[in-house]
């Protein structure tokens, strides 16, 4: 039986801390500022939003992906602040094989190290695995970017690998680390754990 996920449908998730929702192209306003004045936030991503020409480019991307069914980008709001924090995306969606990945994650600096990343995680997650049906969710990143593998290894994922010179990158060629939670996992240790982390 493989995963049913319908990109066009309208899915929110949301807990006391966050709420998550279809990203919309009316919604460059809110992550417009981002890009402006804080371009650093896509130091490691493979497809850069800083400045506005760029934002618009990573949107299109993340709308064509889910027009063409391998996609769904949220944006994420902290109710805590009201305000709009970042976004986040299901990507590489693959139906037979019942798995999907989890990335194009990103906050604005004051949003970061506040909880709010385990939050969306959470949701996401739970999500993944308790409405899709999933059997695995992946995540990748830059090998050098620390700071996003010690978040994805908090929240319980398992180090697979590293895909070695494996993509090109807007400086360069990358190695990527490949990480992953599988359905067993989340539902005997790391729903438990994260569910510990967020009260």
């Amino acid at each position: 039986m493989s995963m049913e996920f319908n990109t066009a449908a309208e899915i929110i998730l949301e807990d006391e801390r966050v709420l998550l929702r279809r990203l919309r192209p009316e919604d460059k306003e809110y992550l417009l500022p981002f890009s402006i004045y804080e371009p650093e936030l896509w130091t490691y991503s493979l497809i850069p939003a800083d400045g506005e020409e760029n934002l618009n480019i990573y949107l299109n991307a993340a709308f064509e992906q889910q027009r063409a069914g391998t996609a769904y980008p949220f944006i994420v709001y902290d109710k805590l602040k009201e305000a709009y924090a970042g976004s986040t995306r299901f990507y590489d969606i693959q139906r037979t094989h019942e798995a999907l990945s989890l990335g194009y994650t990103w906050y604005g600096k004051e949003f970061q190290g506040t909880g709010l990343n385990k939050h969306c995680k959470y949701l996401l997650l739970e999500y993944a695995f308790e409405n899709l049906y999933a059997r695995r969710l992946e995540f990748r990143a830059d090998a050098k970017n620390i700071r996003s593998i010690a978040a994805m290894k908090s929240i319980g994922c398992v180090e697979e690998g590293i895909l070695r010179d494996n993509c090109a990158s807007p400086s360069g060629r990358r190695d990527s680390i490949v990480l992953s939670i599988l359905a067993d996992e989340w539902y005997s240790s790391v729903r438990e754990n994260l569910q510990k982390r967020l009260q």
